[in-house]
Parts: C-alpha cells; sequence; structure tokens
C-alpha cells in the first residue's frame, strides 16, 4: 500500500472536498497545497498573484510542493490545479506523490461549479474564471492524466469519489489503471 495520496485536477473538481474525506477514511492527515502556499507566502494566492504574477506563484507553489512531499509521512495532499505545468513538479509528483489521482470532470461540469462559487481563485486569463475553463483544461488534462496512476470520474458524489480513493490505495493498483467511465 502507497503511503500518499496526491490528488490533482482543474480546480472546482473536489480535490480538497474529496482529499479530506479519503484522508479520513485511510486515517492519515489532510494538506491542501493551496493552504500550504498561502501559509508560506503569508497572503492569499489572489493577491501575491495580483502583484507578483504567476511565474512568482508557480516558483513559490513548487518550493512549497517540495517541503510538503519531502520525508516519508503517509498524506492526502490536494495540489493546486496549476501544480502539473512544471515539468519539475510532475517529476516531484512520480517520485514522492505515492498514488496520483486526476479527478476529472468535463469543461460544463467545472464551469457550473466555478459561476456558484469562484472560492476567491484568480483569473489565469483575464477573462472569467468560469470562462477560461475549456482552454486551460485543453492544455492541463494531458498532464494530468500523464503524471496520474488513476483518472477518477470527479462528477459523482464526493462520499463515492472518497471511496473509490481509499480502495484504490487500500489495493495499491498499478500505474496504468485508468478509472474514467468508457476508458
Amino acid at each position: 500500500m502507497p503511503h500518499r495520496l496526491t490528488l490533482v485536477g482543474y480546480r472546482a473538481s473536489g480535490k480538497s472536498t474529496v482529499g479530506r474525506l479519503a484522508a479520513a477514511r485511510l486515517g492519515w492527515p489532510f494538506i491542501d497545497a493551496d493552504t500550504a502556499v498561502e501559509e508560506d507566502l503569508g497572503q492569499p494566492i489572489r493577491a501575491f498573484f495580483a502583484a507578483q504574477g504567476e511565474p512568482a506563484f508557480r516558483a513559490a507553489e513548487s518550493t512549497t510542493l517540495q517541503r510538503l512531499l519531502a520525508g516519508n509521512a503517509c498524506l492526502v495532499l490536494a495540489t493546486g490545479g496549476g501544480a502539473v505545468l512544471s515539468e519539475a513538479n510532475r517529476a516531484l509528483l512520480a517520485a514522492r506523490g505515492g498514488l496520483v489521482a486526476y479527478l476529472h470532470a468535463p469543461a460544463e461540469v467545472l464551469q457550473a461549479r466555478l459561476r456558484h462559487n469562484a472560492g476567491g481563485r484568480p483569473s489565469l486569463t483575464g477573462g472569467t474564471v468560469s470562462d477560461e475553463v475549456p482552454a486551460i483544461l485543453a492544455v492541463r488534462d494531458p498532464l494530468y492524466r500523464a503524471v496520474a496512476n488513476a483518472v477518477i470520474d470527479a462528477t459523482r458524489g464526493t462520499t463515492a469519489v472518497a471511496d473509490e480513493l481509499h480502495r484504490l490505495v487500500a489495493n495499491a493498483e498499478p500505474r496504468t489503471t485508468n478509472h474514467e467511465p468508457g476508458q
């Protein structure tokens, strides 16, 4: 059984919500990487992003991920949606992230969730947070899939997704496993 579960996926895919539930089932601590980045920066991501820009934010995010994945402590980690943009982060997740699960949801579902609650997330394109989803997801989806051991349908209820993640960790399924419907 792996000693870590790392969740990747677009913003609003449910990484934090499902991560907390999966951590409780596993008896492991849960860490939200975005919260850890804010703690390391001493300010909200939105404020840092607006003042310093995306490259500075991505560098800070990488530093935080390295810290979080150092050592061998059991944990469930919800990464930021753009963490996979860095090749070094993808390598780190593959080497130290344990079982990496991509919580996949179609762009329309993500847009609806973000329209309902953008959660203080900064726009990455200058447009509305929900309008930018299709273009950014098209770039990130292959990166999420490349780093993931499993692709999970995140449109199901949070309990069902957390239960599936628990089963995956307990069964330590191989890297090539894909749990997305129709795959």
